[in-house]
């Protein structure tokens, strides 16, 4: 972890010695200089170009549990204020730097999950346009915290109920030709594209880097990730493209993770 306030003289030490690529680790325990940070970041984006800001966040009763599990201290906890004042405390404070960049959600991420989609926002080319984030969840998992968008499509028919499909997610051929055959899928599908299509040039003018849409069903293992699947195929010649599956990727995760895989990824340009 590195106080906020050195962050320059870092930069200017790593240019003495030559180095082009290094990660910086910046949280609350920088103190009253964390204030400073987004008047760096953006001075680091105009001296060095391709600098990604990754904010990782949790919902805050994930935070207190893990708080509780490792049984260390918030640094912005003192006598008299509890955990869940000085998380919320927290939250307000770093309002202003969620924004810098994209924001990851890790409450329900399996860790290969987060290491994977940590990789492929570092890898992904680096250009003036927007990134654009798909995302499937499950509702009764919560919504997610990073969505920009959110769209149910709970009302579409669920093949869960199939005991043949109930096992796979929205990227199995079986699930996807199930899907296929509603006419209520492919209209949905349709008006959510047309929707983000219509505001897209909105957000781009909003110099935003990232843009995450979040497509929620029940448990967020077939017909969001489908869906999600689906715009990205739509979107990926119009902007730098990524999918994320969260709920599905819990269940798959450890499969992936032994096969060197990721579920989820680049799409676009």
């Amino acid at each position: 972890n590195l106080p906020a306030s050195l962050l320059g003289e870092l930069i200017d030490t790593l240019d003495e010695g030559g180095y082009k690529r290094v990660a910086v680790v910046v949280d609350m325990r920088s103190g009253a200089s964390i204030a400073a940070l987004p008047a760096q970041v953006k001075r680091l984006r105009e001296r060095v170009g391709d600098l990604r800001f990754i904010f990782l966040d949790a919902r805050s009763e994930t935070l207190i549990a893990r708080f509780s599990e490792t049984r260390r201290r918030h640094p912005m906890a003192s006598e008299g204020v509890s955990l869940q004042e000085a998380i919320q405390s927290e939250r307000e404070a770093l309002e202003e730097i969620s924004a810098l960049g994209v924001r990851i959600d890790t409450s329900e991420l399996h860790p290969n999950t987060l290491r994977n989609w940590i990789k492929d926002i570092i890898q992904a080319s680096h250009a003036d346009s927007l990134s654009l984030l798909f995302q499937s969840f499950g509702f009764k998992y919560g919504i997610p915290i990073d969505a920009d968008l959110v769209f149910d499509v709970r009302c579409l028919p669920n093949p869960h109920y199939d005991p043949v499909l109930r096992p796979l997610t929205g990227r199995d051929q079986p699930v996807i030709d199930f899907l296929e055959k509603i006419p209520e899928v492919g209209s949905m599908a349709e008006d959510i594209r047309q929707f983000i299509a219509r505001w897209l040039p909105a957000y781009q003018r909003d110099n935003r880097s990232y843009l995450t849409v979040a497509i929620g069903c029940t448990g967020g293992q077939h017909r969001s990730v489908y869906i999600a699947e689906w715009l990205a195929r739509r979107f990926a010649d119009q902007a730098r493209v990524m999918v994320r599956h969260r709920t599905a990727a819990r269940r798959v995760s450890d499969r992936a993770a032994d096969a060197g895989g990721v579920f989820g990824g680049v799409v676009g340009k």
